[in-house]
């Protein structure tokens, strides 16, 4: 976890409008989990997840749109989020998850089909949005 950068890349200023994000974890021998990450100074204590029973985990917060790094703490491990997409190598050895909250749930999702493969009957392989160009009556 890098502690000392507290500020999200690419966030907004102070006054930016919050998006809200849900976290969930599933580990049934759990006993507490939380959240920490530069969206609360890597305090976990500052986020305690929710339990919802038979191990489910839940937590939801308003974050100004950026791109974020956090782990999950559960029962005092620091774990990368396993429902992250993305990770990187943080300086303790481990990896923190990458969080990039878009600006409106709009954003969100073209930028999540972006990335979704899609398929074109005219070629075999699976191709990714952002290599699509549409183009009718092609020859």
């Amino acid at each position: 976890m890098n502690k000392t950068n507290h500020n999200p890349s690419n966030a907004r200023g102070i006054g930016a409008k919050r998006v809200p994000v849900h976290f969930e974890f599933a580990d049934p021998k759990a006993t507490t989990v939380c959240i920490a990450g530069t969206f609360n100074h890597w305090q976990p204590e500052a986020k305690t997840l929710h339990s919802s029973g038979a191990g489910n985990w839940w937590k939801e917060m308003f974050l100004a749109p950026g791109t974020y790094e956090y782990c999950l703490v559960v029962d005092g491990k620091w774990i990368p989020d396993p429902l992250a997409r993305e990770s990187v190598p943080n300086p303790f050895g481990g990896r923190n998850s990458i969080l990039r909250v878009a600006t409106s749930p709009e954003a969100a999702h073209l930028a999540d089909a972006e990335n979704i493969p899609l398929k074109n009957d005219r070629f075999s392989e699976s191709i990714t949005g952002d290599h699509l160009i549409a183009e009718e009556n092609l020859p």
